[in-house]
């Protein structure tokens, strides 16, 4: 966070729980300000000539009217530097670690310190040369910040001019000046870091269509309901429906190189968890810990409401810098309810009109604008960049109509709801795939085919064999989007069947119905399921994913051409090989997909020998 540098100087009026309303001639909107004889922090979120209104990010006991007020002129601003991985943060950017050493336990209040260490070199490596042209966002040289990322400093976005000088490879602090640029006659130094206010969106190049999925390697999540590199994700439930273990899967396998994670208001004994495990974690890619390619923050439910508000910008702010490093970065916020609640509060303070259930009335622009700062973008610096947005709703007594999970449904390009009564049949992900959604579907299935070419073509491949033969199904197995649109269908209308067979009975549904209704089953169980405590299916790689969506959907189709023919429903529920698939997910290793093609093997002979069997006896007769 940016130390205050007294420009004005006022004195407190009137003081209302975090909102201070002070005398300060000169006064800047949303610039920040130092109060009272502690010097506690806040911004500037109304002016009414010379009276300012303060939201502080500190508790403002024992301020009273009269106390003084000094204000920087700067808006509230985080720094962009080598130093933020495997940092934890508050809202406003204080490094936690760093005052733990300096105060103890508790947050003296008052207490600034960089976020970024002053004492730390950095081995810089520089990447211009004397005399050359540069532009704003432009890569200055770059840092092995740790073994997992390069950090590639970058010419703040709002400089350009002539490079005149830079300093040659070695050890440098961040605030080392380490190369000068001119521009109009003056001469501009340059840092290893930069600031940038966090409520303004960093500048880029060309915005493009997410069209490339993000890995997750859950299967729900990857298959049927996939969320693009540069897209914005929902994930609301009611209490004890999955969200945290959802969004940390997604952290932990995701294919994104930078993780971001904002703890916003939750309770202070999960964020420690939180920490914990992330300190724990390793990377599974590269067998090195996570927080390497990590940025934490955290503010907590017992933290000031005001700083809250701000943590999600700051977090946003961040992953913009890392994308405009050249890197996928997904950011994981729990939970923007929380960032809501806290935005009436102040709005309710304010004397703001309220709006429905008292949130103000701006919920749903201020949601869309955080949303939109997501995206998949060309950076100033020539490089391909992203920031996807996941973000987590806890929504009152699991009420999917309430205005934030409302609005955040409409902004969102991915919706995964989480069901209780799903995660209370102990069936995780608990993902409803009647309320979920995905528009970024169509858009990933030509990626899917092109990257994955070989897996693809060996996935089709075996749905095919399992037909034997050149039909309508074949026909529609043509591209990858048959797959979950394949299991969607199936489920949809095995929910359909369950309806009626509670009404009518089971026995009266016909053999294609209790065909439809078990390898429904098969894709709950069998590839829907996915336990994050197995060393096997906490992680599902693409080609297994597809190769285990082909079979299942492949043997539906192979089941309903021989039941067409006469054989009965009854004897390809025998069939041993189906009992085999159905734990195919947590029997077959990821580096072992010559397993589920020998699977596939002893399906189809199976089915061939039930087929032979069926029309032998009807031979007889």
């Amino acid at each position: 966070m940016t130390q205050i540098d007294p420009l004005e100087r006022g004195i407190v009026l009137r003081v209302a729980g975090p909102l201070i309303t002070a005398r300060l001639p000169g006064a800047v909107m949303g610039s920040q300000a130092a109060v009272g004889r502690d010097g506690i922090v806040g911004e500037i979120i109304r002016l009414d000539d010379e009276v300012a209104t303060f939201q502080m990010y500190e508790t403002t006991e024992l301020v009273r009217p009269g106390d003084p007020v000094t204000s920087s002129g700067q808006l509230l601003s985080v720094e962009l530097g080598p130093g933020l991985l495997g940092q934890v943060f508050d809202g406003i950017q204080r490094p936690l670690k760093a005052i733990r050493e300096e105060t103890g336990v508790r947050i003296r209040r008052g207490m600034l310190l960089p976020a970024l260490g002053r004492e730390r070199q950095w081995p810089f490596v520089p990447g211009l040369d004397v005399g050359t042209r540069i532009s704003g966002g432009e890569i200055l040289g770059t840092i092995q910040e740790t073994e997992l990322l390069e950090h590639r400093v970058l010419v703040p976005p709002d400089l350009d001019g002539e490079l005149i000088d830079i300093v040659p490879p070695g050890d440098y602090t961040v605030d080392s000046v380490v190369a000068r640029v001119r521009r109009n006659g003056t001469v501009h130094p340059l840092h290893l870091f930069h600031r940038w206010p966090v409520r303004l969106e960093r500048p880029s190049g060309e915005r493009y269509l997410p069209h490339v999925p993000l890995i997750t390697g859950q299967r729900v999540l990857d298959m049927l309901f996939p969320l693009a590199k540069g897209g914005a994700a929902a994930v609301p439930g009611p209490f004890g429906a999955g969200k945290t273990i959802v969004q940390h899967q997604v952290a932990r396998w995701c294919d994104a190189q930078v993780i971001v994670f904002v703890g916003c208001g939750e309770r202070g004994n999960e964020m420690v968890d939180l920490l914990e495990q992330f300190e724990a974690l390793t990377d599974p890619h590269t067998s090195r810990p996570l927080l390497e390619r990590s940025v934490l923050i955290a503010n907590t439910s017992n933290m000031p409401v005001t700083a809250r508000e701000a943590s999600i910008y700051t977090g946003i702010t961040v992953s913009e810098y890392f994308r405009d490093q050249g890197y996928h970065v997904a950011l994981i916020v729990d939970s923007t309810s929380r960032w809501a609640e806290a935005l009436r509060e102040v709005a309710g303070r304010l004397e703001e009109l309220p709006a429905e259930e008292g949130y103000p009335a701006y919920l749903g622009s201020q949601l869309a604008a955080f949303y939109e700062r997501a995206g998949h973008v060309r950076t100033l610096g020539g490089d391909d960049g992203s920031v996807t947005a996941i973000g987590s709703v806890s929504p009152p007594g699991g009420d999917f109509s309430e205005p934030v999970t409302r609005h955040s449904e409409s902004v969102v390009g991915t919706f995964w709801a989480l069901s209780k009564p799903l995660a209370d049949a102990r069936h995780y992900p608990a993902i409803d795939w009647e309320d979920s959604f995905s528009g970024y579907a169509e858009r990933i299935s030509e990626w899917w085919e092109e990257e994955f070419r070989e897996h693809w073509s060996a996935a089709r491949a075996s749905m095919l064999r399992l037909l034997q033969e050149s039909s309508h199904e074949s026909q529609l197995l043509e591209h990858w989007s048959a797959l979950p649109r394949g299991a969607l269908g199936l489920l949809r209308e095995a929910d359909e069947l369950k309806r009626i067979a509670s009404i009518i009975g089971p026995a009266a549904l016909s053999d294609r119905q209790r065909w439809t209704y078990f390898v429904a089953g098969l894709v709950k169980e069998g590839f829907l399921q996915q336990n994050a405590l197995d060393p096997v299916d906490t992680f599902c790689s693409p080609e297994k994913q597809m190769l285990l969506g082909a079979l299942i959907i492949g043997a539906y189709h192979r089941g309903q051409q021989l039941i067409a023919r006469g054989v009965p429903c009854a004897a390809l529920l025998k069939l041993s090989s189906l009992r085999r698939l159905k734990s195919a997910r947590t029997a077959v290793p990821n580096d072992r997909p010559d397993l589920l093609e020998r699977l596939r093997e002893d399906l189809d002979q199976q089915l061939t020998e039930a087929a032979d069997a069926h029309a032998s006896v009807h031979a007889d007769q």
